[in-house]
């Protein structure tokens, strides 16, 4: 198979050897020149590539791929303006290629925060935040495209705990909406090659523990520090739910519970 990564982060770094591994061609864009040398020393066709400055892809770069994993940030210290220009080069992009199939990284950030049970449908458009919004409806345009909406990301060096050691918490009341790394790849990969029925996915853990409870797990596991002081002034009960996407992929979760981070 032949994979292209557009926007080659934490994500698509790890996913992409992975796929290395497994004996796939994988070609991968990036800002930064690091980066760059880095990932061209572990055997990916790696091109740097601004897509808030140019909409050019390399000429060397092939036109047909399997499978797209698009993976740029739609952040939220950038403009409507700027996220516009972004993504309208990001699509232009596209539209020079061919593929199989596309899957667009997006955030459960697009959800406000709410005392309640999360669907990919229980929000109206105008409910939603607008830039994650403003980039998953340019991606989303393109045929045989989804969008997987991520939890809070953990894995590797990411360990929740070190974030609060000798901090005040103030979200330790709050449910844990989040993923493991591994997971996410599992479920990319899995994505690209199973029929999936809808547009837009969350990709969370089933089980939701308190944020005080993870904290607490993993600076045990790891040996960090607890927080200071645990101070509850955020205390909205947002829970964030995948059966979809546990329904459509027959997934098991590698991590069920963030305590087991």
């Amino acid at each position: 198979m032949r994979y292209l990564i557009l926007g080659c982060g934490w994500v698509g770094e790890f996913v992409a050897k992975l796929w290395l591994k497994e004996g796939h061609e994988v070609w991968a864009s990036t800002t930064t020149d690091e980066k760059y040398h880095r990932l061209r020393s572990d055997g990916i066709f790696v091109f740097t590539h601004n897509f808030d400055k140019s909409a050019t892809l390399p000429d060397d770069l092939p036109i047909d791929f399997d499978y797209i994993l698009v993976s740029i940030p739609a952040s939220s210290k950038s403009t409507i303006e700027q996220l516009t220009h972004r993504f309208f080069h990001v699509a232009q992009s596209l539209s020079t290629l061919t593929y199989t199939k596309i899957i667009f990284l997006s955030s459960t950030g697009i959800y406000p925060d709410v005392s309640k049970e999360i669907m990919e449908d229980t929000f109206a458009e105008n409910e939603l935040q607008e830039k994650l919004l403003l980039a998953e409806k340019v991606i989303g345009r393109f045929p045989r495209t989804h969008v997987f909406r991520l939890g809070g990301l953990f894995g590797l060096n990411r360990i929740f705990a070190k974030y609060f050691a000798n901090k005040i918490c103030t979200t330790g009341g709050q449910p844990a909406n989040f993923i493991h790394l591994e997971d996410v790849a599992s479920i990319i990969s899995l994505g690209f090659v199973t029929p999936l029925t809808y547009a837009t996915y969350n990709v969370v853990c089933p089980l939701h523990p308190s944020k005080k409870d993870v904290i607490e797990a993993s600076a045990k596991k790891y040996g960090f520090d607890l927080p200071s002081a645990f101070n509850d002034s955020a205390s909205f009960q947002k829970i964030v739910r995948s059966a979809r996407l546990q329904n459509d992929l027959n997934y098991t979760f590698k991590y069920k519970s963030p305590l087991d981070f």
